[in-house]
């Protein structure tokens, strides 16, 4: 076996995460004695200290997990073009000299694991819930899919005005995206002027990317962000795709699945972007059913089947 080295995730919380799971099955598989450790860092300050471990060859590689995958972007030394254009990181790697280079490989683990699910669906408009790292890197995968019209909302998108002056919409409008305040309950008014205008960009699209933590074991609950979509209005040829995989059914994939609609976990996307992370480490690809499976039996084992 090769020498062992380090790798770790970076975010918090991190207790839930399947990442140690998936890379030991890789490494074993790979035959490499490297290790992967959790690295729960509840502030920036942390962020920054494990960043500068990193530098010192503490770790040969991160993974970078909420809130941190923005903050990770700009404190690297260097941007691969894989994290351009989300804007965002979710892999770190390090050259000899100290210098961090941030990438992302959500992405394309997204757009992979969707054309997995759907190689012949039709792909004119998308919708993705969330405004974090993940929603900037469903916006890019939805593209690289040739969607040609993608809407964004997020939780903390209250207005039209904010939308208005927020560098974090302002991002998501560079990346061709149109972007809705939160919708409401309550009728259209000033404030709310285009949460119908939402649903029914949401009647006409074949994909709703949920790309919030909301439904995550720990997270908040999820039902809030499962009632903004008109799911009985949906077209048979929608898929919904929640980037949450523990648990296996989350609130957005039950409502998803009670309208008989196509609906998907996370846990394909999750898989592919640490084989992917684990190539611009090591230079080796591991087998993605290795790491699929030993994924699924540990879920079974905590309990977490559907």
């Amino acid at each position: 076996m090769t020498e062992g080295r380090v790798f770790a995730l970076f975010g918090h919380p991190v207790s839930h995460s399947m990442s140690p799971v998936i890379h030991t099955a890789a490494y074993e598989a790979l035959g490499m004695a490297h290790t992967y450790r959790l690295c729960d860092l509840p502030t920036s300050a942390d962020l920054a200290r494990a960043m500068d471990e990193l530098r010192a060859g503490v770790f040969a590689g991160a993974n970078v997990t909420i809130p941190y995958k923005r903050a990770a972007f700009e404190l690297a030394d260097e941007v691969d073009p894989s994290a351009e254009l989300p804007g965002v990181a979710n892999v770190l790697s390090c050259d000899s000299s100290g210098r961090i280079r941030a990438h992302n490989t959500d992405a394309d683990a997204l757009a992979d694991d969707i054309a997995s699910v759907l190689p012949d669906f039709p792909r004119s408009q998308a919708v993705v819930i969330g405004g974090g790292g993940a929603g900037f890197a469903a916006v890019v995968a939805c593209r690289r899919l040739g969607y040609q019209k993608i809407a964004v909302t997020s939780r903390s998108w209250s207005s039209s005005e904010y939308l208005a002056t927020s560098p974090v919409t302002a991002r998501m409008h560079a990346l061709g995206a149109l972007v809705f305040p939160w919708p409401s309950n309550e009728s259209p008014g000033p404030a709310r002027p285009r949460s119908v205008e939402f649903s029914e960009f949401v009647c006409s699209s074949t994909l709703i990317v949920q790309a919030t933590s909301a439904g995550m074991a720990g997270a908040d609950p999820g039902d809030a962000v499962a009632t903004i979509v008109p799911w009985g209005d949906l077209s048979d040829h929608t898929l919904a795709y929640d980037v949450v995989y523990n648990p296996r059914v989350t609130p957005f994939l039950r409502a998803a699945t009670t309208h008989r609609l196509l609906a998907r976990g996370g846990l394909g996307m999750l898989v592919r972007q640490a084989a992917r992370s684990i190539e611009l480490w090591t230079g080796q690809s591991p087998p993605l059913d290795v790491l699929h499976r030993a994924a699924e039996q540990t879920l079974a084992r905590r309990g977490q089947t559907e």
